[in-house]
């Protein structure tokens, strides 16, 4: 019974400790408003910065826009803990319907919140 006993503890220590040493993402705003641009001018470019508050390092695995109008690109190498890295939106309304829009970009990582949204929002105008 103490060795069960035993085993429990330093499980639970195990897995207690591992949770301590998770990496984090903190972005500096998880909303960005572009506010009215022409169709003329139709691409438009958001960066979100982010730290890694956490005491690992953080890697993004995946960046997924909602739509193909919408492209993110990221930071690829690994971010040590208290650095920073950057996501990249680009949206691409050429063709589009002029009007308002919002997307999402969904960040999946290895961080203690495995998923974090961002969203692009702006009125595209007829010219």
């Amino acid at each position: 019974m103490k060795k069960i006993f035993l085993l429990l503890m330093m499980l639970a220590s195990l897995v207690a400790y591992a949770q301590q040493e998770q990496p984090e993402i903190k972005f500096d705003k998880t909303v960005h408003n572009f506010g009215t641009f022409s169709e003329k001018t139709p691409v438009q470019t958001a960066v979100f910065a982010f730290t890694n508050i956490g005491k690992a390092p953080l890697i993004i695995n995946q960046a997924i826009a909602s739509c193909g109008c919408t492209i993110p690109s990221y930071t690829k190498e690994p971010i040590m803990p208290g650095e920073k890295g950057t996501v990249k939106v680009t949206y691409n309304g050429k063709g589009k319907f002029p009007g308002h829009f919002k997307k999402s970009i969904t960040i999946r990582t290895n961080g203690k919140v495995e998923m974090v949204r961002l969203y692009i929002e702006g009125d595209m105008k007829e010219e």
